[in-house]
């Protein structure tokens, strides 16, 4: 997780841009090229993905410290999709910028240990180690407990890699689980001290673990909640923007020192050019970089400068 903060602190920029493309979302003048060459195909739909995000990283890598990349927007285009999804994530690296799979992954045992190695770890074929996907983080689901979390903790150690695990999810009905209690605990709240637990062997210089907790701006006060009581976890917080939370909600997720979360916004920044007055799809690049910088801004000042 020091990358990650150390990345937030560069660019005093504690934000992550989710790349959920859909194709509704992609300018039309990608489409056209991408389907005059492949048609209008599975090989079509990923090529145009990957332009787009190509064009986003682009416009973003020196001012936003980390993008996310949402799984199942690749996986719904096929095997073809999947690879525009591996082409990402190495273009950002490439960038500089830290990424986030937002995988949910969520299993036990063996079949954990292959989606931590697919995602954060290296592939055995046949002695030569080989990055699958080559993220630097992935969300995970921990209702299946500590068998469906331990198989990344090793991997996360031996590879300098993080893990963000559901908490206090941003959506309408997540209470009608996360808020039921356990004894005199809400569920969410055990989920959070497991995570702190979790996380107790692998403290960086920022004091912060690598199993960091997904927790939503759209819960502002359960968000300062947890920021109390799990002082060595990192957040990730969904719900910025086109979900209604705000800087004001988001700022519950910082320490002290303007540290302990990444903000993200998904399509807020990528469509930003859809609600941009004067803009056209060919501006789509430049228009969320703009809008980059204000949701930055807008972070700035209610948290202030960000180090330690």
């Amino acid at each position: 997780m020091d990358r990650l903060i150390e990345k937030i602190a560069e660019l005093q920029n504690p934000t992550v841009a989710g790349l959920d493309p859909k194709l509704a979302f992609v300018p039309e003048f990608i489409k056209a090229e991408c389907f005059n060459k492949y048609g209008k195909t599975l090989e079509g739909a990923a090529a145009a993905l990957l332009e787009f995000n190509k064009r986003l990283i682009d416009a973003l890598c020196d001012i936003v410290p980390a993008v996310k990349p949402q799984a199942a927007y690749y996986e719904m285009y096929g095997w073809q999709g999947v690879k525009a999804l591996c082409e990402t994530i190495a273009y950002a690296r490439e960038k500089g910028m830290y990424v986030i799979t937002d995988g949910k992954r969520n299993d036990i045992g063996t079949t954990m240990e292959a989606y931590a190695t697919a995602h954060l770890g290296t592939t055995d074929i046949d002695g030569e180690e080989v990055d699958a996907f080559g993220a630097d983080a992935l969300t995970v689901n921990g209702y299946l407990g500590s068998d469906g979390i331990k198989p990344l903790l090793d991997i996360c150690q031996k590879k300098d890699k993080s893990i963000f695990v559901l908490v206090k999810t941003s959506n309408p009905s997540s209470g009608e689980l996360q808020d039921r209690k356990i004894g005199d605990k809400s569920v969410y709240e055990t989920m959070g001290e497991m995570c702190e637990g979790w996380g107790e062997g692998s403290r960086g210089r920022f004091g912060y673990s690598a199993v960091g907790a997904v927790v939503g701006a759209t819960y502002p006060e359960m968000l300062r909640e947890l920021r109390e009581k799990l002082p060595h976890t990192f957040f990730l917080v969904p719900g910025y923007g086109a979900q209604g939370g705000g800087a004001e909600d988001a700022k519950y997720a910082f320490d002290k020192n303007g540290l302990g979360a990444v903000v993200n916004s998904s399509r807020g920044i990528m469509c930003a050019w859809k609600k941009e007055d004067g803009a056209t799809e060919r501006d789509f690049a430049e228009a969320a970089r703009r809008e980059a910088l204000r949701m930055r801004d807008d972070l700035r000042s209610v948290i202030g400068a960000m180090g330690a």
